[in-house]
């Protein structure tokens, strides 16, 4: 695994955004990776270990998370700033990196010439509507899309269950009182293993100057859910227009992407394959081995 940053632009000025990369640089497939609301790359480790032999995985920081930086202007936090970001990620990652001597220079110009790139999406909640904006738009990149546990339709009730903690910044004497925060909080996740639950908190975790412990997150990511009460969110314009193969993965007890919406779903835009795992809510972390076969079998069947 390399990590490395890019410089984003919000209206208010430039930002650095963090990545992981895993794999080869010079692969063909290029797999990006982007979390949740409130969550961050490293998530996405046991999926990028088991991609990284046949693909390039890249995993960000979205502004506001993890190791990434917050905006200055907090009503930049929002879909237009984060596909700015994403489409910044894109440019730079599927460039073809510069070859070294003439074996190099030669290699780089049949690769160009004959073949291609193909750029891969996963996306979970927050990440898999970003997807799906960023795939609804013509002439979009992206050759393959997973949509993890969100849907062009969001109700109102998982809103207002979200805005409930998001943006609340609790602080906890111990690391075991974050982890035991996270596991209750998080507990829609399913049955993680302890390791995977540690996992989570640590790479999640911020600890402040009086040593407290706290989520390394910007707080007022939750600027949009202080505009006003929580109203449906309904993306079927955009859902529709998706022309991509696309799998959607659900937690079977899931309330932001509902069976209902999930059914429709597979009657219209790409008309996907729908895969739900039992005992899930919102959402699956693709950590464990069944979920992460679902995800790499779509990936790497040929197109």
């Amino acid at each position: 695994m390399r990590t490395d940053h890019f410089l984003g632009l919000s209206l208010h000025g430039f930002h650095k955004i963090f990545y992981t990369d895993w794999g080869d640089p010079a692969s063909r497939r290029v797999v990006i990776c982007v979390h949740g609301l409130t969550r961050n790359c490293r998530d996405f480790d046991f999926l990028a270990q088991a991609l990284a032999g046949e693909c390039r995985v890249v995993c960000p920081d979205v502004v506001g998370r993890g190791r990434s930086d917050w905006l200055y202007h907090k009503d930049d936090y929002g879909y237009p700033q984060y596909m700015a970001d994403a489409n910044a990620l894109i440019a730079r990652v599927t460039a073809w990196p510069a070859p070294a001597g003439w074996l190099g220079k030669l290699a780089n110009f049949l690769t160009r010439r004959y073949g291609s790139r193909s750029l891969y999406w996963v996306g979970t909640s927050m990440g898999g509507m970003l997807g799906m904006l960023l795939a609804s738009r013509p002439r979009s990149p992206i050759r393959k899309l997973v949509v993890n546990d969100v849907g062009p339709l969001i109700p109102k009730a998982s809103l207002a269950r979200i805005a409930a903690y998001v943006g609340k910044d609790p602080r906890f004497k111990t690391f075991d009182e974050l982890e035991a925060y996270v596991r209750q909080i998080s507990a829609p996740f399913g049955p993680l293993t302890d390791a995977q639950w540690r996992h989570l908190t640590l790479h999640g975790a911020k600890q402040h100057t009086n040593g407290s412990w706290g989520m390394c997150y910007d707080p007022d990511i939750a600027a949009p859910f202080r505009k006003g009460p929580p109203e449906d969110i309904n993306l079927w314009n955009y859902w529709d227009t998706i022309s991509c193969p696309t799998l959607v993965l659900r937690g079977a007890e899931s309330d932001l992407l509902l069976k209902s919406t999930a059914d429709e779903m597979q009657k219209r835009g790409s008309h996907p394959r729908l895969v739900e795992f039992s005992g899930i809510g919102h959402a699956p972390m693709l950590m464990a081995e069944d979920q992460i076969r679902v995800v790499r079998d779509f990936l790497l069947t040929p197109e």
